[in-house]
């Protein structure tokens, strides 16, 4: 395994961080295909032997109890003191706002909660799952803040957001003498470069790890076309949604994978976070299985040559932006194109 700073923290991570969003009760997400603590903590421990030390989790998977499993875990193994722990917060719910919990409020029982679920004084990472357009970005900002000055957290990051978004954020935060956002972690694979526009330059100037998502589009260039699917690629609307309209163009992507894949010897899944790998940080990796974990950890070791490169991302076309990064979408009693940035 390799390492390296994340952005300008002093924290040191893998250059393959584990996304645990495949771990917890199924019963209490969105999702039927996660894994029991049991089989959780194989793929961890297959993480941590692999050298991975970088783990990514959410107050939002399965109702939390990813987090549940992932800290239980990394205590069991004894090298939780040795590991890099993310996890998210989400904006606050329709619920939440009409009782009239304030968008700090929220962050900080959030918080609490994840700590709690983790079974941790502390986090090393606490990410923006998704922008809050109810919520005054300098409430958030002020709110993180608060939460690295009591210690419970060490540093900020961001997911789910636009480069203008970011850029803001940090340019208020640093007039303010606020902490800002050392991290972004976004979608961003050999299908959906969408990334390299914006969000990769402003990154590279302002020394901000990306740690994007989706390594692999939810398996799709783990396999070739037409081969066979997984529980998630079938039940995963969202994760389906982000490839329908250009099938055929990633289809040619995939064909190529495939191809170098074979020339090398090696797998589709090793060749893509090898391309992933010259591009950011450390790219989220999710695994199910532990042999998927141990491949991922392989490809830190695998460099692609300038040839290599151009002929998987030549046949690239744009894709348009679903869910949450779907700028057109309504937003919650703000209508459209409602940007909420003070009080």
């Amino acid at each position: 395994m390799k390492y390296t700073k994340l952005g300008r923290s002093d924290l040191v991570v893998s250059r393959i961080c584990l996304g645990c969003m495949g771990f917890g009760d199924p019963q209490l997400g969105h999702h039927s295909w996660t894994l029991d603590y049991e089989h959780s903590a194989e793929v961890i421990q297959a993480a941590l032997d692999a050298g991975i030390n970088f783990f990514d989790t959410a107050i939002g998977y399965q109702g939390g109890t990813s987090e549940q499993y992932v800290g239980r875990a990394l205590r069991e193994s004894g090298k939780l003191a040795d590991c890099v722990v993310a996890t998210k917060f989400l904006p606050r719910t329709p619920e939440e706002i009409a009782e009239g919990v304030s968008g700090k409020e929220h962050i900080h029982r959030s918080l609490d909660q994840s700590l709690e679920h983790l079974g941790m004084d502390h986090v090393d990472l606490y990410i923006y799952h998704m922008w809050d357009y109810n919520t005054p970005i300098m409430d958030v900002l002020e709110a993180m803040n608060d939460t690295v000055r009591e210690g419970k957290v060490r540093y900020l990051g961001i997911s789910n957001c636009y480069a203008w978004q970011l850029a803001m954020a940090n340019e208020m935060a640093k007039a303010a003498g606020l902490q800002g956002f050392i991290s972004v972690q976004n979608h961003f694979n050999l299908l959906f470069r969408e990334e390299e526009r914006e969000m990769m330059a402003l990154c590279h100037t302002q020394d901000i790890a990306m740690t994007p998502y989706s390594a692999l589009a939810a398996g799709r260039l783990s396999r070739e076309p037409g081969s066979v699917t997984t529980k998630r690629l079938e039940e995963d609307k969202v994760a389906k949604s982000k490839y329908d309209a250009t099938e055929k163009e990633d289809d040619i992507i995939i064909e190529r994978v495939h191809e170098v894949a074979k020339q090398l010897g090696v797998s589709m899944s090793d060749v893509a976070i090898a391309w992933l790998l010259t591009k950011v940080t450390a790219p989220v990796v999710g695994s199910t299985k532990v042999p998927q974990i141990q491949n991922a950890a392989k490809a830190v070791d695998l460099e692609l040559t300038p040839e290599q490169i151009s002929y998987l991302e030549e046949p690239y076309v744009p894709h348009r932006l679903v869910g949450v990064m779907d700028f057109n979408r309504p937003r919650t009693d703000q209508g459209r194109h409602v940007w909420p940035v003070t009080k």
